[in-house]
């Protein structure tokens, strides 16, 4: 192949998969692949692909729980200058017709068990003219290919989409450059972003590892943080492990002590707090090759982070944030033997993300001013077949592009950006406006309170007053004056729940991030303390 020289994704992983062939590159099950035979299989389903007429600038949907067929699936597009789309396996009919036909995808590739859905949607989207479930159908697609290469020549402006959650709205597919992906989302060749990015593509090779390392994502690849996650340890030459099925803590843990993991990378609470409750009701686990645990995609709270270090004290805690639009924006790392002191404040990562005020200017350090989180430099093109959302996320202030999410945050003194959440789930109570996310990190600081969301609901008085949806520790029951006093100690008066709903369940994405429509819903429907 030669020397790397430019930052597509397919051509990256080709030249790392060239250099380390002989090591194990994928681990998810029973299935172990080596960087030799995940490039075989990818490159046989891409000429699979081209078979049936795909063709460059085309998408292929990926209806998928994580298994190697959906890393192939990537690649494979990748390779012939398709677009891989994600799809979330847990959308019914309505929702996948949506996703559909929004992304123009023209051929599916999915699990057997989703077949019915598919037959349900599928034939009301005219543009798909192809599917493929996984398995015996799969394999023969793939044996019936070549394995070598020889697709057409690609670019680092080959486009990249991401489907967001669309836990607030419909889901929205955010399209990048490949290059510009590769710096904000995959690590720029620097996935522990230790060493900074790389300044040409040919460095990308030189900092193959030359020692053992394993990576261990635990969210779906649906999910745009593992994506990333999986491709910036893949493009060092490390190892990945992935989670079949459904998440399963004592399995997690099984996985980390056989497999050696390194690095244990979650999606905040909701994949923290099993993980937590499984090792005080079944550990101490062996977990000595684990030196760093992160989350990304949602923050972990402060107790959690105190509680790993605790079980795990030699390993570094780090707590990323980020989006579909932005990248990796920031992270806070917790060394070993430091407590979180109940602060999740974030370093950002290089010099485009600062935090605007209403009117534009920049929030100056330590003034307090609550502004929009924003970003400038390598930033998404836009929203798939969305221009008003476009125009009204991507903006121009003087002569610059910014990506403007709704992430609400203020600059301390010391530059680090503290985060408040998302301006559009936020409340207004009285004229003040409360973030839910730093209510819910005080109320599940509460040692009977498993899970929370918050939201406003509506008041005659106070237009909205905050109501936290609980779901409480088994066996425990939780009272709204008790919860009160509590968050009283860590957050403003006017911020606490002035009611309660209690829930079985608090409803999550399949990656763990709160459903505020859901919550919005209960709240107002429920009944309330």
């Amino acid at each position: 192949m030669g020397d790397l020289s430019n930052y597509n994704l397919a051509d990256i992983w080709e030249a790392v998969a060239e250099r380390v062939a002989d090591r194990v590159a994928v681990i998810c099950g029973e299935r172990r692949l080596t960087y030799a035979e995940l490039e075989s299989r990818a490159n046989r389903l891409a000429h699979h692909l081209l078979s049936v007429g795909v063709a460059a600038g085309d998408h292929v949907g990926l209806y998928l729980m994580n298994g190697t067929e959906y890393l192939e699936g990537m690649l494979a597009a990748f390779k012939i200058r398709a677009v891989p789309i994600n799809v979330n396996f847990r959308y019914v009919a309505d929702e996948l017709r949506y996703l559909f036909d929004d992304s123009g995808i023209v051929a599916l590739i999915h699990n057997p068990e989703f077949a019915d859905r598919v037959a349900e949607a599928a034939p009301s989207v005219p543009a798909i003219r192809h599917t493929l479930a996984t398995g015996a159908d799969y394999e023969a697609a793939l044996a019936a290919q070549p394995a070598d290469r020889g697709f057409p020549e690609r670019s680092g402006d080959d486009p990249y989409i991401i489907y967001t959650g669309g836990t607030t709205g419909m889901p929205k597919g955010v399209v990048w450059r490949q290059e510009d992906a590769f710096f904000a989302c995959v690590g720029g060749g620097d996935p522990m972003r230790l060493q900074g990015p790389v300044e040409q593509p040919s460095e990308i090779l030189d900092r193959i590892i030359d020692f053992e390392f394993c990576a261990y994502p635990l969210a779906p690849l649906i999910h745009a943080a593992a994506q990333w996650t999986t491709l910036s340890w893949l493009y060092c030459g490390a190892r990945v492990v992935l989670t079949p099925g459904s998440f399963d803590p004592s399995a997690v843990w099984a996985t980390v002590a056989r497999e050696n993991v390194n690095t244990l990378i979650m999606v905040g609470d909701a994949m923290a707090r099993p993980l937590v409750d499984d090792w005080e009701a079944n550990g101490p686990y062996e977990v000595s090759s684990l030196y760093a645990l992160g989350s990304g995609g949602a923050p972990l709270s402060a107790y959690l982070k105190d509680r790993f270090h605790e079980m795990m004290p030699d390993a570094m805690i780090t707590d990323g944030f980020g989006s579909s639009e932005t990248g990796a924006q920031g992270s806070q790392r917790i060394q070993p033997g430091v407590e979180s002191k109940g602060l999740t404040s974030f370093q950002r990562l290089g010099t485009g993300t600062t935090v605007l005020a209403e009117d534009g200017t920049e929030v100056q350090p330590g003034s307090g001013v609550i502004g929009r989180l924003a970003l400038s430099g390598r930033i998404p093109l836009g929203y798939h077949n969305d221009p008003a959302k476009t125009a009204e996320t991507f903006v121009e202030v003087d002569g610059r592009r910014w990506v403007i999410t709704g992430d609400m945050a203020t600059v301390e003194e010391d530059g680090a950006i503290t985060l408040f959440g998302r301006g559009s789930v936020s409340i207004n109570t009285g004229g003040e406006k409360v973030y839910p996310e730093e209510v819910e990190s005080a109320l599940k600081s509460h040692p009977d309170v498993y899970d929370a969301v918050v939201v406003g609901v509506a008041d005659p008085r106070w237009g909205e007053v905050v109501c936290a949806v609980i779901q409480p520790v088994a066996g425990a029951s939780v009272r709204l004056d008790d919860l009160v006093a509590h968050a009283r100690s860590s957050i403003a008066g006017y911020k606490v729940p002035r009611r309660l709903v209690v829930v079985p369940e608090v409803v999550r994405s399949p990656v763990g991030k709160a459903d505020y429509r859901w919550a919005k819903t209960v709240a107002s429907e429920g009944d309330a303390s």
